[in-house]
């Protein structure tokens, strides 16, 4: 599974590659900075998303930050999960706390986003 990173923290993992099935959700970095996860919203199972357009929203004790599509697809599940326990985007945004999965428009968009070597270095990890 590849996964790969947006200038906005937010991370896509292809689950399969001849469905363009992929997972969505923040970075570990975005989840520290945001603080204590209070509140996430999701976007709706059937949703066309366009890429870099708001999809949904995460609310901490200390700020609230718009999340983006990283690629352009149609929404096949959200992670009910995160809905009745946000903090789960805390303690493990990289798995658990996946906000949800789509099947995307092209996979050409997805090889445009960042490696986890460059996301890193552009957060100056």
């Amino acid at each position: 599974m590849i996964t790969k990173f947006t200038p906005e923290h937010q991370w896509i993992r292809l689950l399969d590659e001849s469905t363009l099935l992929a997972l969505v959700g923040i970075t570990e970095h975005a989840q520290e900075t945001l603080g204590d996860v209070v509140f996430v919203s999701l976007p709706k199972v059937s949703e066309a998303l366009k890429q870099n357009t708001v999809v949904s929203q995460v609310e901490s004790v200390k700020a609230a930050s718009d999340v983006f599509a990283p690629v352009s697809g149609v929404v096949t599940e959200v992670n009910q999960m995160i809905l009745d326990n946000p903090g789960l985007i805390n303690t493990d945004a990289l798995g658990e706390g996946w906000f949800f999965e789509m099947k995307m428009d092209s996979k050409s968009d997805f090889d445009a986003l960042m490696t986890i070597e460059h996301y890193h270095k552009s957060i100056g990890k």
